[in-house]
């Protein structure tokens, strides 16, 4: 059983922070740096951190899980919770360097990058379904140079609107390929199948629950314990009638690591067998979830409990 007895849904956890601060910081970042900018940026993160308990609980609780999972009995420590708010803080800077430009192709080593450069060559559109693992936003360099293609990005606002306006104010075009979303409905569904058959992709996170509908959900083996994950994007992924990959993003050694790994030609879940064919593409995911968060657990940024029951009434 998970050790964190958060009874909200993630969307409704506390936003910490200000946009005025976050500028604040993002300005001195601009003018003197990253290492600098971490002398005023420490106490910020010391402070979230020992007020945040329910987030402080989770970064422990999944810490830990990953040390089972690779044999160890050890608990996590208050240091390793630290260390792992400290990465994700850094990792909003690397987020600002991909709007901004500054990661280039050669800061990134991809994985299967054939797979990409397959769909560029035919000029077909796809579903990318990433996570909260890692740095998705860094993905956007795949708009750039020889990748060149058009992104759209799925953001579910209500988490999202107070970093999406610094973006915006260091990049005004920030928003142009970001489609932001509450819930997955007939309507949006509509406009990405219109983007996906004139060769666009459509990138959307697999690993939170919807903000508005409860209940709508699949559990799957996470890191050994059954999880809660949306059918939403999955189900989208089939009307989309198109190429579906997992994407991840994974630091490592100061360089970015991007990820494709084919899930389908076009994922189909069978009106008679629906059920099953979503557990199985649901499981695949978490499997894989699994896999690479237990390699970079530091960059699993999913302060919540992740295995909370998601028992919320469904409102049809």
């Amino acid at each position: 059983m998970s050790e964190v007895k958060q009874k909200q849904h993630w969307s409704k956890l506390e936003e910490r922070g200000s946009v005025i601060g976050m500028k604040i910081l993002f300005s001195i970042y601009r003018l003197l740096g990253r290492k600098v900018l971490w002398i005023f940026l420490f106490p910020v993160v010391l402070y979230l951190h020992a007020t945040g308990s329910s987030a402080r609980q989770a970064s422990v609780t999944f810490l830990s899980t990953v040390n089972r999972v690779r044999g160890s009995n050890k608990t996590a420590s208050y240091l390793d919770s630290l260390k792992h708010f400290c990465r994700f803080a850094d990792s909003a800077f690397d987020k600002i360097d991909a709007w901004l430009g500054r990661i280039k192709l050669t800061d990134i080593d991809y994985n299967n990058s054939n797979l990409f450069l397959s769909l560029l060559e035919k000029k077909q559109g796809a579903v990318f379904i990433g996570s909260h693992l890692g740095n998705l936003e860094v993905c956007r360099a795949l708009s750039q140079g020889r990748y060149a293609t058009t992104l759209n990005v799925l953001v579910f606002t209500q988490n999202a609107v107070k970093f999406n306006q610094i973006l915006e104010s260091v990049n005004p075009s920030v928003s142009l390929n970001l489609i932001q979303v509450n819930d997955i409905g007939p309507g949006l569904a509509m406009t990405l199948k219109d983007k996906v058959d004139q060769g666009e992709i459509v990138v959307i996170v697999g690993d939170r629950t919807s903000i508005t509908t409860g209940g709508r959900v699949v559990y799957a083996p996470f890191l050994g314990e059954e999880a809660p994950f949306s059918q939403g994007p999955f189900i989208l992924a089939s009307l989309l009638d198109c190429p579906v990959y997992w994407l991840f993003c994974l630091k490592h050694k100061g360089r970015f690591k991007v990820i494709f790994e084919h899930v389908a030609d076009k994922l189909v879940l069978p009106r008679k067998e629906r059920a099953k064919a979503l557990q199985n593409v649901v499981e695949q995911y978490a499997s894989r979830l699994s896999y690479y968060a237990s390699q970079y657990p530091y960059q699993w940024f999913n302060f919540f409990d992740f295995w909370h029951k998601d028992d919320r009434v469904s409102r049809k």
